[in-house]
């Protein structure tokens, strides 16, 4: 068991607890989401910083921070929810998958945020719950969404689902395309060993939706993050030796 598990369990874990009593009680006062958001990037940067994560952020000048995006990444590890949240200076919401919300305290908490609970499948029960996203970003707030749909094991991207675009499709918000690159080194899947080490966000110029396609879109969106994984691997494994 590493140092950086164990910081997990008993720090990290505990800070998460108290820290969503708390966020119950702002959500009260702040049914938008905005407070609990500020709290979570802070939690993110907190939990980079104590894991001993560094965080490299590339691309900051291609977008603008005062306008809202439907943000979309590549998932290879575990930490990449907090990172984002720490790194992306934007109001942001996430997609989650419908258990999570059924977690006592978390799921409440994530819920009152503004947080979209999304159930598994390609049925219409799942893409009305993946349209709520359209509402948030029609609010001013931005949404990610992973459109693999589940961490990748190799930390390769895998091929991107078609409702993430949809939802960008309906809602006609721009698109910001995000390469995260060491993730899956820090966090493996189907294990509980956690290491400190390097990660890389790489964001992308977004991508204009009007009269274009969900299709468009997609295509457009993973040329972009599969790029970026792409060159950034490359160019550490050419480092390397």
């Amino acid at each position: 068991m590493t140092l950086q598990t164990l910081l997990f369990f008993l720090v990290v874990i505990p800070v998460m607890f108290f820290g969503l009593l708390i966020a119950l009680v702002v959500n009260l006062f702040d049914p938008t989401g905005d407070r609990f958001h500020r709290m979570a990037a802070w939690w993110g940067r907190f939990c980079a910083r104590l894991m001993g994560i560094s965080v490299e952020l590339s691309g900051t000048e291609r977008y603008d921070p005062a306008r809202n995006y439907l943000v979309v990444s590549n998932h290879a590890g575990m930490a990449d929810i907090p990172l984002l949240l720490g790194s992306l200076p934007l109001n942001l919401r996430f997609v989650a998958k419908e258990e999570l919300g059924k977690i006592p305290v978390f799921g409440l908490a994530i819920r009152q945020a503004g947080y979209i609970m999304i159930k598994r499948g390609q049925n219409k029960e799942a893409l009305k719950s993946l349209f709520r996203a359209v509402e948030v970003l029609n609010s001013g707030r931005s949404v990610h969404i992973f459109p693999e749909g589940t961490r990748s094991e190799t930390g390769d991207i895998r091929p991107f689902k078609r409702g993430a675009f949809l939802v960008a499709e309906k809602a006609g918000t721009p698109v910001l395309p995000v390469t995260i690159v060491g993730s899956s080194t820090l966090t493996p899947k189907k294990s509980l060993k956690i290491t400190k080490g390097n990660v890389k966000l790489v964001i992308g110029d977004p991508i204009e939706t009007g009269g274009k396609t969900a299709r468009e879109i997609q295509e457009s969106a993973f040329e972009t993050v599969s790029r970026g994984l792409e060159t950034h691997q490359r160019a550490d494994r050419t480092t390397s030796e």
